[in-house]
């Protein structure tokens, strides 16, 4: 059971959430002051022996040094972590009982000893404290439609404010660091060509890409003389991808589709799939790689982009509910490297050629959307964004962001080729 109350504002200053909207941000689990002692316990061992420093409010300062982590309300905080695990930590975030003057460099720290946090009899017994999945978010046909769209149907506009002018929501692949903002569209289009380099994308190519985006590779691809298909779930993707596609004059090279990636027909001679696999599943990675291969012609070539971790942290977190799941990306999962390759083998006729990790791109990719979400606060409060959302979406950007500096993640161009065509 939970109760609405307060919470503690970004700053400090009191306020309240929308409960209609944000009923598990606005009310706090009950939690028994049993329950509230072990989580202090368990938590106070986890993070004393951290590079961190967390200040308990009305209360010492635990870890080794680094970092700073507040902890304002310690009796909410650990009331959220004692009942639903990370959920709660994120959700303690988005009530303003814990902050951090560096998000990133805090949430790296505690991404980096992911594997370490909670003591090893208690990871043991995982299946028993660890929120389970939804029945609904799985990716079956009509799952996939409705997560989806609660992601990426969000807001054009929304994604506009913090993207660049490319609208590339994915891994960028820069020249060297620092990057800056003026630098990000052009490592853009640095990633998109190297996908469609590695797919022999040219005049005359059949292209299949799976996951529209707002429309950018297939626009690149077009310009290169290719016919693109290109398949969305997303109404709102696929309705501004098509404006672009007319601004730009393709409309004769590029068509794209309201269509399931199960459905998809025809054959081609290229398929390009960027950051779409993290949306599919472990239940559906055999469909979604043997789609790839089924509609690849003889001698084709498949260049896919990935986020992947660690093998051993996907079998342990895979069942599990997290805070993207329920805020972020419903039914998704990252796979290992591991687990691609193993689908591949298992599922199709497809051959590993070549795999390109650059997880520091990532980090840099995230930072600079951070930093424009921020500056552009004002722009995505008039789009009818409240509070609590900013501070989510910021959460959700410094989440991902500690996830690749810590190298828990990591993004991955892969080759995949068909009858060893790879001379």
């Amino acid at each position: 059971m939970r109760t609405a109350e307060p919470r503690i504002a970004p700053g400090g200053r009191a306020g309240t959430v929308d409960p209609a909207r944000w009923p598990d941000v606005a009310a706090v689990p009950r939690a028994s002051r049993a329950r509230r002692a072990v989580t202090e316990a368990v938590v106070r061992r986890a993070l004393s022996g951290l590079p961190l420093r967390v200040r308990f409010a009305g209360s010492d300062t635990v870890g080794l040094g680094g970092p700073l982590l507040e902890v304002r309300d310690p009796d909410r905080f650990h009331a959220r972590v004692g009942t639903a695990g990370l959920v709660g930590f994120g959700e303690s975030y988005l009530a303003g009982e814990w902050d951090a003057p560096d998000p990133v460099a805090a949430l790296t720290v505690l991404a980096a000893h992911a594997a370490d946090l909670v003591p090893a009899p208690l990871q043991r017994l995982r299946r028993l404290w660890a929120l389970r999945r939804p029945h609904e978010e799985r990716n079956t046909p009509d799952g996939s439609r409705a997560n989806i769209s609660r992601h990426y149907d969000l807001s054009n506009d929304l994604f506009a404010l913090f993207l660049d002018d490319t609208l590339s929501y994915s891994s960028a692949l820069f020249r060297g660091f620092p990057a800056t903002w003026d630098l990000l569209a052009a490592a853009q289009h640095r990633k998109i060509d190297r996908l469609l380099d590695l797919a022999r994308v040219g005049g005359g190519t059949r292209l299949l890409e799976i996951g529209t985006g707002w429309g950018e590779l297939a626009l690149r691809a077009a310009a290169r003389g290719a016919r693109v298909t290109s398949l969305t779930l997303s109404q709102e993707q696929r309705a501004l991808a098509r404006e672009r596609v007319r601004a730009a004059g393709r409309e004769d090279r590029v068509t794209i589709e309201l269509c399931d990636y199960r459905e998809a027909r025809g054959t081609y001679d290229a398929v390009v799939s960027v950051e779409m696999v993290e949306a599919v599943g472990a239940e559906f990675w055999p469909a979604y790689f043997r789609t790839l291969d089924e509609r690849l012609a003889p001698g084709g070539r498949v260049a896919l982009q990935a986020i992947t971790m660690p093998h051993e942290r996907m079998l342990a977190s895979r069942d599990t509910f997290t805070w993207i799941h329920k805020y972020v990306f419903p039914g998704g999962l990252i796979p290992s490297g591991q687990a691609v390759e193993e689908t591949v083998r298992e599922h199709t006729r497809l051959v590993p050629a070549r795999r390109d990790a650059f997880g520091a791109h990532y980090a840099e990719t995230l930072r600079l959307w951070r930093e424009r979400f921020t500056e552009r606060a004002p722009q995505v409060a008039a789009l009818g964004f409240d509070d609590t959302f900013r501070r989510m979406w910021t959460f959700y950007l410094a989440y991902s962001e500690a996830g690749f500096r810590s190298g828990y993640l990591d993004v991955q161009q892969y080759l995949f080729t068909k009858e060893d065509s790879v001379r």
